[in-house]
């Protein structure tokens, strides 16, 4: 009996552990791209990842020389190098639904008119300097908050310096880190209050959930697009699941 009561416990205190953030929710990355008629970071994949109504969109910021943020996930698009070209040169360029490569203000629009809760995670890309890529953390927060977005948006990167700057910004943001060598304890004490890692990474180190959690921080895994592994991180207790298949990922959260 008294060895039965032992083991009730430990089950109870590995399920509070486990799930103490609530039930694990979804990011989709770059939007519902997958969709017909869509194309990553497109204004069409963020507008079907908000219709959805799930917890977010994910998308990736490029800075122009002249200072306008472009979103795409590859620093060079059809043979242009976007933080070392013009908006003009940007604007001309079309994504693979058609569409002209969008800028941040565009995305802004999109999420401005979104009646549900769901979020845009921007994600700033590393530039070339530390002086660089505070200035791209400063002026996406100053396109955030001239539209009143605070509440709707979270901010992640690779670059420690963007993360910092972001956190000095406002503490109240959402900042997660993102390249993977870092613990939760080191970010905390530097103000950032996420972790977004590599699924590879959260495998090799799941105490990371916890240990975040203890501090006050969120965990985001991403690209997890397999039922096993959305399973697995679901059970370890991760906050969010950045995939690129959303709605299976739904379904397997809500289980």
């Amino acid at each position: 009996m008294k060895r039965k009561l032992i083991l009730m416990a430990v089950a109870i205190l590995t399920a509070v552990a486990t799930f103490a953030g609530g039930k694990t929710q979804v990011i989709a990355h770059r939007g519902y791209w997958v969709a017909e008629g869509s194309a990553q970071n497109s204004r069409h994949s963020l507008a079907g990842a908000l219709a959805l109504g799930i917890y977010g969109s994910e998308i990736d910021i490029w800075m122009t020389t002249d200072g306008k943020l472009f979103v795409n996930h590859d620093k060079t698009f059809k043979g242009v190098t976007l933080m070392n070209s013009t908006s003009k040169q940007c604007k001309t360029l079309k994504l693979d639904n058609g569409e002209s490569m969008p800028q941040l203000k565009d995305m802004l629009k999109i999420l401005k008119k979104s009646k549900n809760a769901s979020r845009l995670i921007i994600e700033i890309k590393p530039h070339e300097n530390k002086e660089l890529d505070q200035r791209v953390a400063r002026e996406t927060m100053r396109l955030v908050r001239k539209r009143h977005l605070e509440s709707k948006v979270d901010y992640i990167s690779f670059s420690l310096e963007v993360c910092k700057e972001l956190a000095r910004l406002d503490p109240k943001a959402n900042v997660a880190y993102l390249n993977g060598e870092k613990t939760p304890a080191e970010l905390n004490a530097m103000g950032i209050n996420g972790i977004d890692y590599h699924l590879g990474v959260i495998r090799s180190h799941p105490e990371w959930v916890n240990e975040a959690h203890a501090l006050g921080m969120e965990v985001n895994v991403w690209t997890v697009d397999g039922d096993k592994d959305m399973e697995f991180y679901r059970d370890l207790g991760v906050d969010y699941i950045t995939t690129n298949q959303p709605v299976k990922c739904i379904e397997i959260c809500n289980k």
